[in-house]
């Protein structure tokens, strides 16, 4: 390390550390919710479940309604209205913070994250961690240099019965794994149209809400939700609802970036708005005779056996060993052994699991604790697997099958692929 960067890093460290409000050992954790939505509203439900550990001390959003909504989720619930911002800065710039929690569209994990670390704030950030692949190198170097907290919304890293799969499967369960098949066949309606308008209905924030992303003329479409299907925003749903069970295999497989990357598909039926896939099928080679194939289905569509299909949706993971099969999704995780793959366990764990109270809860002990190894769903692991999802997506927008070199964090021999790797930053939202 030369001298200036030497001086960068500690003057950095020592910066967040002075904007870290001293606490004491029983103290609970003063903490903001960053994107009141639906998502965000979940956050707040979460938390309130905490209180022995954590107050909700503020809530920020773009949009005025939303904050409102969140207020009132508070208070209902007995504790203390929350302070009320509308522009994250302003969290960030509260001494009396000690956490954020983010719920924003995905452009602005990176950004927020790395705003509020160098505030001298621990995070707690969603799924995709990150909106590309730069963000998330910067993402890791920023939380490494300020000593900061930061957990990946992956709460499968969290539910009892999906680590002791993954456990079981690294401790031979069903052989040698050579596939992970992860799925997604999440029925997903056609968005529709919706006309651009002047300016934004009365309370949004439009500037503040794009952020990194380039600046368009507001439609209902970009905004609430349905901002996941957009590629300024967005990562489709191999980013949104996939993006956990591509994390669940490379966790079992033990696996980072592969060798190789090759994603094919399209936006199949629909004439809407959309610009993701809602097709799409992806294989990523690890060169040594493992792979992870990936699919997304959002028209109609059946079970992939031994998934059961839930509702309206096939949503999991399966491993193919030398010895047999491993089927897991979010209730449940069943073994096949043998030639005939006869059914050898099927393990129900007893009460809910597809939650995120027992991830928050794990988040907010690390806090206390100052260990991001003590962190269930620590900020590499999640930039890694969303990492799987973005070179999926670069493959199938380019339409090319890629060779990737994770030592230098790019394609061999595809400049427009690796224009991808990153995107142009609307200034001065620029990470």
């Amino acid at each position: 390390m030369n001298p200036s960067t030497s001086r960068r890093f500690f003057l950095g460290a020592a910066t967040a550390a002075a904007a870290q409000r001293v606490m004491g050992a029983n103290e609970r954790i003063n903490l903001v919710v960053v994107g009141v939505g639906g998502r965000g509203r979940d956050h707040v439900s979460n938390y309130l479940g905490l209180k022995d550990l954590a107050n909700i001390s503020g809530l920020c959003d773009v949009n005025q309604a939303a904050r409102e909504r969140g207020q009132a989720m508070v208070v209902k619930d007995g504790a203390m209205k929350p302070k009320e911002y509308d522009n994250m800065k302003k969290v960030f710039a509260d001494k009396e913070v000690d956490a954020v929690s983010f719920a924003t569209p995905n452009h602005w994990h990176a950004l927020g994250m790395i705003w509020a670390c160098q505030a001298g704030k621990d995070v707690y950030v969603e799924k995709p961690a990150c909106h590309n692949i730069y963000e998330g190198q910067r993402m890791i170097d920023v939380a490494r240099k300020t000593g900061r907290m930061v957990q990946v919304g992956s709460q499968s890293r969290s539910i009892e019965h999906k680590i002791k799969a993954m456990q079981m499967i690294k401790e031979g369960a069903i052989g040698k794994i050579y596939l992970a098949k992860a799925l997604c066949y999440k029925r997903r309606k056609s968005i529709g149209r919706a006309p651009e308008l002047s300016s934004p209905p009365p309370g949004i924030d439009w500037d503040q809400f794009l952020g990194p992303a380039p600046m368009r003329k507001f439609t209902q479409l970009r905004f609430a939700y349905n901002w996941h299907w957009f590629w300024d925003t967005g990562n489709g749903d191999i980013g949104n609802q996939g993006v956990h069970e591509m994390d669940i295999a490379r966790w079992g497989m033990g696996v980072a970036y592969p060798k190789s990357v090759v994603s094919t598909g399209g936006k199949f039926v629909y004439e809407d708005d959309q610009e993701t896939p809602n097709t799409q099928l992806s294989t990523l080679d690890y060169g040594n005779g493992q792979q992870i194939v990936f699919e997304v289905r959002g028209l109609p569509t059946g079970p992939d056996w031994p998934l059961k299909k839930r509702g309206e949706h096939t949503i999991g993971n399966i491993f193919y060993g030398s010895d047999g099969i491993l089927a897991i999704d979010s209730e449940s995780f069943q073994i096949y052994k043998g030639e005939e793959l006869t059914l050898s366990q099927d393990i129900k764990p007893e009460g809910k699991q597809w939650d995120v109270l027992g991830h928050m809860e794990n988040f907010l002990k690390a806090i206390k604790s100052r260990n991001y190894k003590d962190l269930n769903a620590e900020l590499e692991i999640g930039v890694v697997s969303a990492g799987l999802c973005h070179l999926a997506n670069i493959s199938y927008r380019t339409g090319k099958k890629l060779e990737f070199d994770s030592e230098k964090m790019k394609f061999h021999n595809a400049p427009d692929a690796d224009k991808l790797l990153t995107r142009e930053y609307r200034k001065p939202y620029v990470v």
